[in-house]
Protein backbone atom coordinates (compact mmCIF):
# COMPACT_ATOMS: atom_id res chain seq x y z
CA UNK A 1 0.00 0.00 0.00
CA UNK A 2 1.38 3.63 -0.73
CA UNK A 3 2.00 5.78 2.13
CA UNK A 4 -1.03 3.96 3.86
CA UNK A 5 -2.68 5.92 6.97
CA UNK A 6 -4.73 3.57 9.17
CA UNK A 7 -7.57 4.55 11.60
CA UNK A 8 -7.77 6.23 14.37
CA UNK A 9 -5.73 8.47 12.53
CA UNK A 10 -7.27 12.04 11.80
CA UNK A 11 -7.94 13.64 8.66
CA UNK A 12 -8.53 17.14 8.01
CA UNK A 13 -10.65 18.47 5.70
CA UNK A 14 -10.38 22.45 4.80
CA UNK A 15 -13.75 23.83 3.44
CA UNK A 16 -16.70 22.91 6.03
CA UNK A 17 -19.59 22.59 3.43
CA UNK A 18 -22.04 20.02 2.36
CA UNK A 19 -18.98 17.94 0.17
CA UNK A 20 -16.69 18.61 3.65
CA UNK A 21 -19.76 16.90 5.41
CA UNK A 22 -20.44 14.06 2.99
CA UNK A 23 -16.68 13.41 3.37
CA UNK A 24 -16.87 13.49 7.49
CA UNK A 25 -19.91 11.03 7.37
CA UNK A 26 -17.94 8.78 4.82
CA UNK A 27 -14.60 8.83 7.30
CA UNK A 28 -16.09 8.31 10.60
CA UNK A 29 -17.41 4.21 9.81
CA UNK A 30 -14.22 3.73 8.78
CA UNK A 31 -12.79 4.76 12.15
CA UNK A 32 -11.17 8.20 11.36
CA UNK A 33 -11.34 11.08 13.50
CA UNK A 34 -11.99 14.59 11.37
CA UNK A 35 -11.31 17.82 11.93
CA UNK A 36 -12.29 20.53 9.72
CA UNK A 37 -11.79 24.12 9.25
CA UNK A 38 -14.70 26.72 8.25
CA UNK A 39 -14.84 30.16 8.81
CA UNK A 40 -19.22 29.62 9.73
CA UNK A 41 -19.74 28.20 13.33
CA UNK A 42 -21.55 25.25 13.45
CA UNK A 43 -20.62 24.78 9.46
CA UNK A 44 -22.66 21.96 7.67
CA UNK A 45 -19.03 19.16 8.03
CA UNK A 46 -18.59 20.55 11.40
CA UNK A 47 -22.12 18.92 12.75
CA UNK A 48 -20.51 15.67 11.55
CA UNK A 49 -17.17 15.83 12.29
CA UNK A 50 -14.86 15.60 15.34
CA UNK A 51 -14.00 18.96 15.82
CA UNK A 52 -14.00 22.35 13.84
CA UNK A 53 -11.83 24.87 13.59
CA UNK A 54 -13.76 27.68 12.92
CA UNK A 55 -10.96 30.31 10.90
CA UNK A 56 -11.04 32.07 7.72
CA UNK A 57 -9.39 30.04 4.43
CA UNK A 58 -6.80 32.78 4.40
CA UNK A 59 -5.62 32.44 8.42
CA UNK A 60 -2.20 30.84 7.78
CA UNK A 61 -1.46 30.58 11.30
CA UNK A 62 -4.95 28.74 11.79
CA UNK A 63 -4.46 26.30 8.77
CA UNK A 64 -0.82 25.63 10.14
CA UNK A 65 -2.75 24.59 13.52
CA UNK A 66 -4.67 22.24 11.48
CA UNK A 67 -1.58 20.55 9.42
CA UNK A 68 -0.11 20.07 12.99
CA UNK A 69 -2.99 18.29 14.59
CA UNK A 70 -4.12 15.52 12.05
CA UNK A 71 -2.35 12.59 9.74
CA UNK A 72 -3.17 13.53 6.36
CA UNK A 73 -4.81 16.75 4.82
CA UNK A 74 -7.35 17.40 2.13
CA UNK A 75 -9.44 19.99 1.11
CA UNK A 76 -13.39 20.25 -0.56
CA UNK A 77 -13.30 23.33 -2.59
CA UNK A 78 -10.80 24.92 -4.89
CA UNK A 79 -10.16 28.16 -3.64
CA UNK A 80 -7.90 27.51 -1.06
CA UNK A 81 -4.06 29.78 -1.53
CA UNK A 82 -1.29 27.87 -3.58
CA UNK A 83 1.43 28.93 -1.16
CA UNK A 84 -0.51 28.29 1.83
CA UNK A 85 -1.46 24.68 1.08
CA UNK A 86 2.32 23.67 -0.32
CA UNK A 87 3.64 24.87 3.47
CA UNK A 88 1.15 22.93 4.84
CA UNK A 89 1.62 19.79 2.75
CA UNK A 90 5.43 20.07 4.39
CA UNK A 91 4.07 19.38 7.87
CA UNK A 92 1.37 16.49 7.04
CA UNK A 93 0.84 14.43 4.48
CA UNK A 94 -1.35 16.42 1.13
CA UNK A 95 -1.61 13.25 -1.33
CA UNK A 96 -3.46 15.48 -3.93
CA UNK A 97 -0.39 17.97 -4.03
CA UNK A 98 -0.88 21.38 -5.45
CA UNK A 99 -0.45 20.71 -8.90
CA UNK A 100 -3.96 19.59 -9.29
CA UNK A 101 -5.04 22.26 -7.70
CA UNK A 102 -3.62 24.54 -9.56
CA UNK A 103 -4.64 23.48 -13.06
CA UNK A 104 -8.00 23.22 -12.07
CA UNK A 105 -8.35 26.37 -10.44
CA UNK A 106 -7.26 28.20 -13.26
CA UNK A 107 -9.29 27.68 -16.33
CA UNK A 108 -7.00 28.85 -18.83
CA UNK A 109 -4.65 26.25 -17.45
CA UNK A 110 -6.93 23.51 -17.59
CA UNK A 111 -7.92 23.68 -20.88
CA UNK A 112 -4.53 24.02 -22.10
CA UNK A 113 -3.10 21.11 -19.81
CA UNK A 114 -6.47 18.77 -21.42
CA UNK A 115 -5.62 20.71 -24.67
CA UNK A 116 -1.98 19.27 -24.42
CA UNK A 117 -2.57 15.43 -23.58
CA UNK A 118 -4.63 15.60 -27.16
CA UNK A 119 -7.85 15.11 -25.20
CA UNK A 120 -11.09 17.13 -26.84
CA UNK A 121 -12.14 20.66 -25.71
CA UNK A 122 -13.87 23.51 -27.14
CA UNK A 123 -11.97 26.46 -28.83
CA UNK A 124 -10.60 28.69 -26.71
CA UNK A 125 -8.40 32.08 -26.29
CA UNK A 126 -6.57 34.10 -23.66
CA UNK A 127 -8.69 37.88 -23.51
CA UNK A 128 -5.95 39.84 -21.57
CA UNK A 129 -8.52 43.06 -22.08
CA UNK A 130 -10.90 44.44 -23.81
CA UNK A 131 -8.50 44.77 -26.41
CA UNK A 132 -8.02 41.57 -26.96
CA UNK A 133 -11.79 40.47 -27.28
CA UNK A 134 -12.25 40.75 -30.69
CA UNK A 135 -9.62 39.14 -31.80
CA UNK A 136 -10.11 36.36 -29.75
CA UNK A 137 -13.82 36.16 -30.99
CA UNK A 138 -11.86 35.72 -34.54
CA UNK A 139 -10.13 32.89 -33.34
CA UNK A 140 -12.78 31.02 -31.70
CA UNK A 141 -16.47 32.27 -33.52
CA UNK A 142 -19.80 32.51 -31.67
CA UNK A 143 -21.39 32.34 -29.85
CA UNK A 144 -19.16 31.83 -27.06
CA UNK A 145 -18.92 32.34 -23.46
CA UNK A 146 -16.19 34.49 -21.39
CA UNK A 147 -15.69 33.56 -18.34
CA UNK A 148 -12.92 34.60 -15.50
CA UNK A 149 -9.74 32.11 -15.20
CA UNK A 150 -10.03 32.19 -11.60
CA UNK A 151 -13.05 31.77 -9.04
CA UNK A 152 -16.56 31.88 -10.70
CA UNK A 153 -19.23 29.17 -10.16
CA UNK A 154 -22.63 28.60 -10.67
CA UNK A 155 -22.92 30.87 -13.59
CA UNK A 156 -21.08 33.54 -11.72
CA UNK A 157 -18.27 35.42 -13.42
CA UNK A 158 -19.19 34.52 -17.11
CA UNK A 159 -20.92 36.33 -20.05
CA UNK A 160 -22.69 34.62 -22.66
CA UNK A 161 -21.92 36.15 -26.56
CA UNK A 162 -24.25 34.53 -28.44
CA UNK A 163 -23.52 37.03 -31.57
CA UNK A 164 -21.81 40.08 -32.89
CA UNK A 165 -24.66 42.01 -30.99
CA UNK A 166 -24.45 40.87 -27.82
CA UNK A 167 -20.68 41.29 -28.26
CA UNK A 168 -20.95 45.00 -29.30
CA UNK A 169 -22.68 45.49 -26.58
CA UNK A 170 -20.39 43.98 -23.97
CA UNK A 171 -17.58 46.14 -25.24
CA UNK A 172 -19.84 49.03 -25.03
CA UNK A 173 -20.48 48.44 -21.07
CA UNK A 174 -17.39 46.95 -20.75
CA UNK A 175 -16.83 47.00 -16.96
CA UNK A 176 -13.44 48.46 -16.21
CA UNK A 177 -12.97 47.18 -13.06
CA UNK A 178 -11.90 43.60 -14.68
CA UNK A 179 -8.49 43.64 -14.59
CA UNK A 180 -8.13 40.08 -14.59
CA UNK A 181 -7.11 37.53 -17.26
CA UNK A 182 -10.14 35.99 -19.25
CA UNK A 183 -10.76 32.70 -21.36
CA UNK A 184 -13.27 33.35 -24.20
CA UNK A 185 -14.77 29.56 -25.36
CA UNK A 186 -16.53 28.51 -27.93
CA UNK A 187 -20.54 27.56 -27.01
CA UNK A 188 -21.22 24.32 -28.82
CA UNK A 189 -24.50 23.39 -29.27
CA UNK A 190 -24.26 20.31 -27.45
CA UNK A 191 -27.20 17.37 -26.46
CA UNK A 192 -26.51 17.05 -23.01
CA UNK A 193 -23.91 17.07 -20.24
CA UNK A 194 -22.55 14.05 -18.42
CA UNK A 195 -19.89 13.89 -15.88
CA UNK A 196 -17.66 10.88 -14.34
CA UNK A 197 -15.24 10.70 -11.04
CA UNK A 198 -12.38 8.98 -11.09
CA UNK A 199 -9.89 8.03 -8.35
CA UNK A 200 -7.09 5.89 -7.55
CA UNK A 201 -6.38 3.54 -4.80
CA UNK A 202 -3.91 2.43 -2.53
CA UNK A 203 -3.01 0.22 -4.91
CA UNK A 204 -2.54 2.51 -7.80
CA UNK A 205 -5.50 1.09 -9.63
CA UNK A 206 -7.75 3.63 -11.00
CA UNK A 207 -11.54 3.46 -10.08
CA UNK A 208 -14.12 5.24 -12.32
CA UNK A 209 -17.81 5.68 -11.17
CA UNK A 210 -20.58 5.32 -13.13
CA UNK A 211 -21.38 8.17 -16.31
CA UNK A 212 -24.09 10.54 -14.87
CA UNK A 213 -26.43 12.65 -16.90
CA UNK A 214 -26.92 16.22 -15.87
CA UNK A 215 -29.67 18.73 -16.37
CA UNK A 216 -28.96 22.50 -15.15
CA UNK A 217 -31.13 25.33 -14.67
CA UNK A 218 -29.76 28.54 -14.50
CA UNK A 219 -26.04 27.38 -14.53
CA UNK A 220 -26.69 25.58 -11.32
CA UNK A 221 -27.06 21.51 -11.39
CA UNK A 222 -30.72 20.04 -10.95
CA UNK A 223 -30.51 16.59 -11.28
CA UNK A 224 -28.04 14.01 -12.41
CA UNK A 225 -29.31 10.44 -13.75
CA UNK A 226 -27.16 7.46 -13.82
CA UNK A 227 -28.30 4.48 -15.92
CA UNK A 228 -27.09 0.43 -15.32
CA UNK A 229 -27.70 0.72 -19.26
CA UNK A 230 -25.19 3.34 -21.04
CA UNK A 231 -24.18 3.93 -24.38
CA UNK A 232 -21.05 1.36 -24.75
CA UNK A 233 -19.21 3.64 -26.85
CA UNK A 234 -19.60 6.78 -24.95
CA UNK A 235 -18.90 5.28 -22.14
CA UNK A 236 -15.37 3.78 -23.18
CA UNK A 237 -14.65 7.10 -24.56
CA UNK A 238 -15.47 8.53 -21.44
CA UNK A 239 -13.27 5.91 -19.36
CA UNK A 240 -10.38 6.57 -21.65
CA UNK A 241 -10.72 10.12 -20.81
CA UNK A 242 -11.09 9.72 -17.13
CA UNK A 243 -7.76 7.19 -17.04
CA UNK A 244 -5.85 9.54 -19.58
CA UNK A 245 -6.26 12.34 -17.26
CA UNK A 246 -6.05 10.34 -13.99
CA UNK A 247 -2.68 8.95 -15.05
CA UNK A 248 -1.74 12.38 -16.00
CA UNK A 249 -2.22 13.63 -12.75
CA UNK A 250 -1.01 10.51 -10.39
CA UNK A 251 -4.44 11.25 -9.03
CA UNK A 252 -4.93 11.18 -5.04
CA UNK A 253 -8.19 11.89 -3.84
CA UNK A 254 -12.09 12.03 -6.38
CA UNK A 255 -11.59 14.35 -9.74
CA UNK A 256 -14.48 14.97 -11.29
CA UNK A 257 -15.04 15.32 -15.28
CA UNK A 258 -17.75 17.49 -16.68
CA UNK A 259 -18.24 16.76 -20.30
CA UNK A 260 -20.73 17.83 -23.44
CA UNK A 261 -22.15 15.37 -25.71
CA UNK A 262 -22.73 16.16 -29.28
CA UNK A 263 -23.94 13.97 -31.37
CA UNK A 264 -21.24 11.54 -31.54
CA UNK A 265 -18.11 13.53 -30.24
CA UNK A 266 -16.91 14.34 -26.18
CA UNK A 267 -16.16 17.49 -25.28
CA UNK A 268 -14.21 18.35 -21.72
CA UNK A 269 -15.59 20.80 -19.85
CA UNK A 270 -14.18 21.30 -16.67
CA UNK A 271 -12.46 19.42 -13.84
CA UNK A 272 -13.24 19.65 -10.26
CA UNK A 273 -10.48 17.96 -8.30
CA UNK A 274 -12.93 17.02 -5.20
CA UNK A 275 -15.79 14.91 -5.01
CA UNK A 276 -18.81 16.72 -7.09
CA UNK A 277 -22.47 17.22 -7.22
CA UNK A 278 -23.27 14.91 -9.74
CA UNK A 279 -21.51 12.06 -8.27
CA UNK A 280 -23.87 12.32 -5.11
CA UNK A 281 -26.33 9.34 -6.21
CA UNK A 282 -22.86 7.00 -5.64
CA UNK A 283 -23.82 7.45 -1.97
CA UNK A 284 -27.05 4.78 -1.98
CA UNK A 285 -26.19 3.88 -5.63
CA UNK A 286 -23.14 2.44 -5.49
CA UNK A 287 -21.19 0.08 -3.05
CA UNK A 288 -18.55 2.53 -2.72
CA UNK A 289 -19.39 6.42 -2.83
CA UNK A 290 -16.82 9.54 -4.58
CA UNK A 291 -16.89 10.44 -0.60
CA UNK A 292 -15.91 7.24 0.21
CA UNK A 293 -13.58 6.52 -2.46
CA UNK A 294 -11.68 9.86 -1.58
CA UNK A 295 -11.01 9.32 1.67
CA UNK A 296 -9.84 5.54 0.60
CA UNK A 297 -7.12 7.24 -2.04
CA UNK A 298 -5.89 9.98 0.49
CA UNK A 299 -5.40 7.44 2.94
CA UNK A 300 -4.01 4.24 0.88
CA UNK A 301 -6.71 1.93 1.04
CA UNK A 302 -7.86 -0.25 -1.79
CA UNK A 303 -11.32 0.61 -3.41
CA UNK A 304 -13.20 -2.23 -4.88
CA UNK A 305 -14.38 -2.29 -8.60
CA UNK A 306 -17.24 0.71 -8.94
CA UNK A 307 -20.34 -1.14 -9.35
CA UNK A 308 -24.04 0.81 -9.86
CA UNK A 309 -26.98 -1.51 -7.80
CA UNK A 310 -29.56 0.14 -10.07
CA UNK A 311 -30.50 3.29 -11.93
CA UNK A 312 -30.33 6.38 -9.20
CA UNK A 313 -31.37 9.84 -9.94
CA UNK A 314 -29.88 12.77 -8.01
CA UNK A 315 -32.30 15.67 -7.21
CA UNK A 316 -30.93 19.01 -5.77
CA UNK A 317 -32.76 21.15 -3.37
CA UNK A 318 -32.29 24.52 -3.91
CA UNK A 319 -33.92 27.29 -1.71
CA UNK A 320 -37.10 26.65 -0.23
CA UNK A 321 -37.77 23.64 -2.24
CA UNK A 322 -36.11 22.35 0.75
CA UNK A 323 -38.82 23.16 3.21
CA UNK A 324 -41.66 21.28 0.70
CA UNK A 325 -39.49 18.08 0.68
CA UNK A 326 -38.92 18.19 4.65
CA UNK A 327 -42.86 18.58 4.33
CA UNK A 328 -43.37 15.47 1.91
CA UNK A 329 -41.05 13.14 3.46
CA UNK A 330 -43.72 11.35 5.77
CA UNK A 331 -45.38 10.55 1.99
CA UNK A 332 -42.38 9.50 0.10
CA UNK A 333 -40.58 6.29 2.36
CA UNK A 334 -38.27 5.33 -1.20
CA UNK A 335 -36.23 8.91 -0.97
CA UNK A 336 -32.96 9.14 0.26
CA UNK A 337 -33.22 12.61 1.91
CA UNK A 338 -30.08 14.73 2.49
CA UNK A 339 -30.27 17.40 4.79
CA UNK A 340 -27.43 19.75 4.87
CA UNK A 341 -28.77 21.53 8.20
CA UNK A 342 -26.91 24.92 6.58
CA UNK A 343 -28.01 27.77 8.96
CA UNK A 344 -30.34 30.07 5.99
CA UNK A 345 -32.08 29.18 3.31
CA UNK A 346 -31.57 31.11 0.36
CA UNK A 347 -32.82 31.23 -3.27
CA UNK A 348 -30.60 29.17 -5.64
CA UNK A 349 -28.60 27.91 -2.51
CA UNK A 350 -27.83 24.08 -2.29
CA UNK A 351 -29.51 23.50 0.82
CA UNK A 352 -30.03 19.19 0.60
CA UNK A 353 -30.14 16.32 -1.98
CA UNK A 354 -33.01 13.97 -2.58
CA UNK A 355 -31.44 10.28 -4.21
CA UNK A 356 -33.80 7.56 -5.38
CA UNK A 357 -32.39 4.53 -6.86
CA UNK A 358 -34.89 2.10 -9.30
CA UNK A 359 -36.75 3.47 -12.40
CA UNK A 360 -39.75 3.94 -10.74
CA UNK A 361 -38.87 5.88 -7.98
CA UNK A 362 -37.24 7.86 -10.29
CA UNK A 363 -40.33 8.82 -12.37
CA UNK A 364 -41.80 9.35 -9.05
CA UNK A 365 -39.12 12.20 -8.34
CA UNK A 366 -39.55 13.08 -11.83
CA UNK A 367 -42.74 14.08 -11.20
CA UNK A 368 -42.28 15.41 -7.77
CA UNK A 369 -39.38 18.09 -9.22
CA UNK A 370 -41.71 18.70 -11.96
CA UNK A 371 -45.01 20.21 -9.44
CA UNK A 372 -42.39 21.98 -7.58
CA UNK A 373 -40.13 23.29 -9.74
CA UNK A 374 -39.96 26.78 -8.37
CA UNK A 375 -37.36 27.70 -5.96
Amino acid sequence: MNNLILPPATIGIIGGGQLGQMLALAAKPLGYRVIVLDPTPNAPAGQVADEQIIASYDDAAALRVLAQRVDVLTYEFENVDLMTLKDLGNLTPLPQGTELLAITKNRLAEKSFIKNLGLPVTNFAEVKNVIDLDAAVQQVGLPAILKTVEGGYDGHGQWDIPDRDALAELVAHWDDSIEDTLILEHRIAFDFEISVMVTTDGNDDIRIWPMTQNEHHSHILRTSIAQTNPNQKQLQKVQDIAKTIATAFGLKGVLGIEMFVQGNDIYINELAPRPHNSGHLTIEGTNISQFEGHIRSIVGLPIPEIQLQAPAMMLNLLGDKLTRARNDLVTHPEWHFHDYSKAEIKPLRKMGHITVVGDTDIQALKEWEMENHGD
